[in-house]
């Protein structure tokens, strides 16, 4: 529909889908298009030298400061403040360029910087931080070099090295890794089935059939390690999913409820009013 929020996928004609820009020189010649709820079909690393704003991401605010380094989820709804200050770079890539094999997949989908299990990462800058800077430098030079047989892997690499110091720097800023084991490996299976299904697929039981696990093994891996039940984590997708599309889109309440699964527009808002204690429209008109 047309008046869904605005999807962008990376553009074409590169050689490569990864790129590293002047936020500057973006915001200034996109800015109709960046101060708009948008979802980019990519990734963003959003390195601030100086800055002053309140960046939007899926609702949540986050400050941009002087030397921070924010994290932007695939597919996450995005909205610049259009009258912040954002100078520095910006480092974008999908899937296709990071994912060379499983193992790529597994670290980028459950990292520390983009896994919703742990939000939005963001990490502040200290001096001490100077490896980050040299890999980043590094990989701004390869960037910029003319493309030969060797670039891409290089180029892999050195983003590889700077997403895994930036882990190390934002476990050093007290955010704690989840611990692997087997409630991580069912809350992980169980995050990605819910994602594929959450608009027609509500029951705890069925996804926990579809993983070949009891309700119990699946309510002990989310409590355990997100102090939520399994039906708690389905109603903040499905509720996440309503508040990008009422405030991001105008689609009707009515479009809305059928997109999210619902037979009857009156369920859907009575549900929508159970968990926040505002009607769809109530909601929409806030924001």
């Amino acid at each position: 529909m047309s008046n869904d929020i605005k999807k962008y996928p990376f553009k074409n004609g590169l050689p490569l889908e990864f790129e590293i820009i002047d936020l500057s020189s973006v915001l200034n010649t996109k800015k109709e298009v960046m101060v708009v709820p948008h979802r980019p079909q990519f990734y963003h690393i959003l390195w601030i030298k100086q800055g002053s704003a309140t960046h939007y991401i899926d609702f949540k605010p986050i400050s941009i400061e002087d030397d921070c380094i924010i994290f932007v989820p695939h597919n996450s709804v995005n909205l610049y403040d259009g009258d912040g200050i954002y100078k520095g770079k910006s480092i974008i890539f999908t899937d296709g360029f990071f994912c060379k094999n499983e193992q790529d997949i597994q670290f980028l989908h459950s990292s520390m910087l983009y896994s919703d299990l742990y939000g939005i990462a963001k990490i502040k800058l200290h001096d001490t931080a100077s490896g980050i800077r040299d890999t980043f430098k590094a990989m701004e030079a390869e960037y910029q070099r003319s493309v030969d047989s060797r670039h891409y892997n290089i180029l892999h690499n050195l983003l590889h090295v700077f997403l895994l110091q930036a882990e190390r720097e934002i476990q050093k800023q007290g955010v704690e890794e989840l611990q692997p084991g087997v409630n991580l490996d069912y809350l992980m299976l169980y995050k990605d089935l819910l994602e594929q299904n959450f608009r027609k697929e509500r029951s705890v039981n069925k996804y926990a059939t579809e993983l070949s696990i009891s309700e119990k093994q699946l309510y002990k891996a989310t409590t355990t390690l997100l102090g939520k039940t399994p039906k708690q984590i389905i109603d903040e997708r499905v509720l996440l999913e309503a508040k990008r599309l009422l405030v991001h889109s105008h689609q009707s309440i009515k479009e809305i409820a059928y997109k999210l699964g619902y037979d009857e527009p009156t369920n859907f808002i009575k549900y929508f009013k159970k968990h926040t204690h505002k009607t769809p429209s109530e909601f929409r008109e806030q924001y």
